[in-house]
């Protein structure tokens, strides 16, 4: 365990190390709050990535007494953080590695990172003691200005796209808006920048939020949503939320503060999600993505139709004009356009429909690379980290040929009858072939040549080794499209260190 330790008006008070005497590192602390909401208050953050130290910052604006707390034993890598250096030079006590529990026991708050499983460090116990431990997204929606209107959109896959799509449709009409959340910026930035200013000078109005099953595990008390959106649920995350229905509701608790002055658009047609609205339904104005009241999508038309009486919304979309395609894409936009009426800020859906042609997905979503001197496009779908987003990425790509990379470290499913790459059977007919790669390709290989896979399916090692198969097999003409159907971690930090990587290789020829 490593401990940093903090300085009162530029005296040192020692804090010893609870069960090593490594080094300390004296800090100073500079004050830069005109109001200490938290003074005289202990908040413990669990979790330094960048939700955790946001949290912290907003904390020490506050006026608390901030320790961070890590597994991570490695300080080499967090002082080469700027970010981190500033926090510590301000106030900010870091414990790394293991550490008694009673500090968060004598904490006053505790703030939970979204990466930190309740299970670790007895957050579930202290839950369930009455300590008041919040998640990061609570923690900044405490402080947020009250007249700031949240869309928060949370989904097993879309939601970073549909955020994204929200946040430039509020651009366009010249309205503030902070765009991040699980996407990006922790909402404790914005916060933060909201704080430390008198209130009549902060210009936001609307923070449109990605959110994440991880970020709802704890019940919120002050993130209230005027629009909130579920796109969908499959399969995923289920190592840590263990069954379907508890992963659905873990992600209905976006609908918890809603009042029926405000919108909730829900999947239809989802068991899950049916049984876990069933809760909160008669609390707010319910509409469906995919039936009436709601959003319904004419593919052959390309026309969003919307029908939503109960906030006096009956209009189309006007979807043709989209650069990216495909009918995931087009459910995106339109989800993004309902959700921004609802926020009743003065935009309608008609004014959007001058939006559309404008709209830019968000990089490794189906994004195009290049097309190489050889005459093959190349398509980062990295993205696509679970079998149902690399569905959708399949089922965009009709007309053109493609080798398809499929790949990675595959999802916990419901049980080991099913790893659901057979679903791709059907997407993949008349494709150039497919090559699979990395610690699943074995498994994601047996398993599409056992349901039938009707085209050629190649076995490499790693990306780096698919991408040189795919060459050999491309033709001019073809695409070759990384939508893997598996999370990274076998052979990159995340989806956008794996994407990064495939366009230096796309590039490179």
């Amino acid at each position: 365990m490593k401990l940093l330790s903090l300085n009162y008006d530029h005296k040192a008070l020692p804090l010893k190390s609870i069960h090593s005497p490594k080094t300390t590192y004296p800090r100073t602390i500079q004050s830069c709050s005109l109001r200490q909401d938290l003074k005289g208050r202990t908040v413990a953050v669990v979790g330094l990535g960048t939700s955790g130290k946001a949290a912290a910052r907003l904390a020490l604006t506050r006026g608390a007494s901030v320790i961070g707390i890590d597994q991570n034993e490695n300080l080499s890598l967090l002082e080469q953080d700027p970010s981190f250096v500033t926090l510590t030079q301000t106030g900010l006590r870091t414990i790394l590695g293991h550490f008694d529990w009673k500090l968060l026991n004598d904490a006053d708050v505790v703030v939970v990172s979204p990466g930190v499983p309740l299970e670790n460090y007895g957050l579930s116990c202290l839950l369930q003691s009455g300590k008041q431990v919040m998640s990061e997204l609570d923690f900044a929606a405490e402080v947020l200005p009250k007249s700031v209107r949240i869309l928060a959109v949370t989904g097993t896959n879309g939601k970073s796209t549909v955020v994204t799509y929200a946040g430039q449709m509020l651009s366009h009409f010249a309205i503030e808006t902070f765009v991040g959340g699980n996407l990006g910026n922790p909402l404790s930035e914005v916060a933060f920048q909201c704080f430390k200013l008198p209130s009549e000078e902060c210009k936001l109005k609307v923070a449109v939020v990605e959110v994440s099953s991880y970020q709802m595990e704890i019940p919120c008390v002050y993130f209230c949503p005027t629009v909130s959106v579920v796109l969908n649920l499959t399969p995923d995350h289920l190592e840590r939320h263990k069954t379907m229905l508890s992963y659905a509701a873990t992600k209905c608790r976006l609908f918890s503060h809603m009042t029926n002055t405000k919108l909730g658009l829900l999947s239809f047609g989802n068991q899950h999600l049916d049984k876990a609205i069933r809760k909160y339904w008669n609390k707010f104005n319910l509409a469906w993505i995919g039936a009436f009241p709601g959003v319904e999508i004419d593919m052959e038309a390309k026309i969003a139709s919307f029908e939503v009486p109960d906030i006096g919304v009956a209009s189309q979309l006007q979807l043709g004009g989209m650069r990216a395609k495909g009918k995931h894409n087009y459910c995106n936009a339109a989800v993004a356009a309902l959700s921004v009426a609802g926020l009743d800020v003065g935009v309608d859906v008609e004014a959007i429909n001058a939006t559309i042609e404008k709209l830019r997905a968000p990089p490794h979503r189906m994004q195009i690379v290049c097309k190489d001197i050889h005459g093959l496009t190349w398509v980062d779908d990295s993205k696509a980290t679970n079998v149902e987003a690399a569905y959708a990425g399949l089922t965009g790509l009709k007309g053109q040929k493609a080798v398809i990379l499929l790949g990675g470290l595959a999802k916990v499913l419901h049980g080991p009858a099913s790893n659901g790459f057979e679903q791709l059977i059907e997407p993949l007919k008349g494709h150039r072939c497919v090559i699979t790669f990395g610690s699943s390709g074995s498994l994601i290989h047996d398993t599409l040549s056992d349901n039938g896979l009707s085209i050629p399916c190649i076995q490499a090692s790693n990306l780096k080794d698919a991408v040189k198969h795919a060459r050999k097999m491309a033709k001019h003409g073809d695409a070759i499209v990384l939508s893997p159907g598996c999370a990274s971690i076998d052979e990159f930090k995340n989806f956008e260190h794996r994407g990064l990587v495939f366009q230096e290789l796309a590039l490179s020829s």
